[in-house]
């Protein structure tokens, strides 16, 4: 690492911690030919991942639009931010670890439902309503039935 006030590449890690909300590392470090000190932060270099939408269009993934998805169909539900939280993180687990460069939206859609099903019956219901586009009462009859066979 080079010292940003001499730019001599031999400095040292004098103290490092990990940053809180976040999943980097903050490292104090001091120039051995200037003495001066400053700190640094790492984080894990990760791949871009994009997203397929139903259009073909292409975007940048979003934990954000995950959560807010898995939210809204859990408004007013006895369910936990916590338990949304791991659901939300069982599911990017689950998309990082396929290790591809581009994911349709068809599958992140796909496991969040898997995932509601189990934790709620009617916020899964009311995902499945809005990702799979009913177009009418039966398709939705047709969703109810899948679910409680």
């Amino acid at each position: 690492m080079r010292c940003p006030f001499c730019n001599q590449d031999n400095t040292r890690v004098v103290d490092s911690r990990p940053v809180e909300e976040s999943n980097a590392i903050r490292r104090r470090r001091l120039c051995d030919a200037c003495g001066r000190r400053f700190t640094t932060y790492e984080k894990v270099d990760t791949i871009p991942l994009i997203v397929i939408k139903k259009d073909q269009n292409r975007e940048q993934y979003d934990r954000q639009k995950i959560e807010s998805g898995v939210l809204r169909a859990c408004h007013k539900r006895p369910i936990a931010l916590q338990q949304i939280k791991e659901l939300v993180d069982s599911v990017e687990n689950e998309i990082f670890n396929r290790e591809e460069k581009e994911i349709p939206s068809s599958v992140i859609g796909e496991l969040v439902m898997n995932r509601l099903k189990d934790l709620d019956a009617v916020a899964y219901v009311r995902f499945a309503s809005i990702y799979r586009e009913f177009k009418d009462v039966n398709t939705f009859m047709d969703e109810l039935k899948k679910m409680l066979n």
